[in-house]
């Protein structure tokens, strides 16, 4: 996926180890401002600061060990990067409960779509109801102007028997789509259409195309 980075107020919620934004600040370099990113884990913080650091660009990536919904309100920034969790299970008695996304896998990100932000760019899990998920971005206003889609093994926290009846529940309602041992993840550029990009093609039902194929 393309995502031309010019200047504009960026938050990330969740920076993990930070590597996804070094990554992008060192290999495009055309981004002048500053990306706030908030990561509730302090260990994960820590690391993400040191990384930025010995990378070099700890000057435009500011990672705080702090609460995302009140720097919302703090920075009013215009784009959203995040890796919302998306492990779907009834509730979060799970082997990591950290990445538990909601019922549906999904709850957070649609909360994230929620906000209001003139551009969102995050991740979207094919188990996770995709459909129900992007058909919400559509009804915030929202264009998905570009994404990427790759295949994923099941991991240790994904393929937990718990996770995994649960997903295949869903799978039967049509909620889930997913292989016996590969689901679908899709990076996708959410944007509010200004008056003179009203007539740019929405890629929702394409992306949908792709992330329902698993049966």
């Amino acid at each position: 996926m393309y995502f031309k980075i010019v200047y504009m107020q960026i938050i990330e919620f969740g920076t993990g180890d930070g590597s996804p934004v070094i990554h992008a600040l060192e290999t495009w370099g055309q981004y002048t401002g500053v990306i706030h990113g908030f990561e509730i884990s302090p260990s994960a913080a820590t690391a993400a600061r040191h990384s930025a650091a010995a990378h070099g660009v700890s000057n435009q990536y500011k990672v705080l060990n702090s609460c995302f919904f009140k720097g919302l309100e703090q920075l009013r920034p215009s784009t959203l990067v995040a890796n919302p969790p998306y492990v779907a299970a009834p509730d979060n008695d799970i082997m990591m409960p950290a990445l538990h996304g909601g019922v549906d896998g999904a709850n957070l990100t649609r909360d994230l779509m929620s906000l209001g932000l003139d551009k969102v760019m995050l991740l979207i899990s094919s188990y996770s109801n995709p459909v129900e998920t992007l058909q919400h971005a559509r009804r915030q206003g929202y264009i998905l102007r570009d994404f990427m889609v790759t295949a994923m093994p099941f991991g240790k926290y994904s393929s937990e028997p718990k996770v995994m009846r649960w997903i295949t529940q869903m799978k039967d309602e049509r909620k889930a789509f997913f292989s016996p041992r590969t689901y679908l993840l899709a990076g996708v550029l959410l944007v509010k259409p200004s008056t003179g990009l009203r007539q740019q093609k929405d890629l929702t039902d394409e992306v949908l195309a792709v992330m329902t194929a698993l049966h």
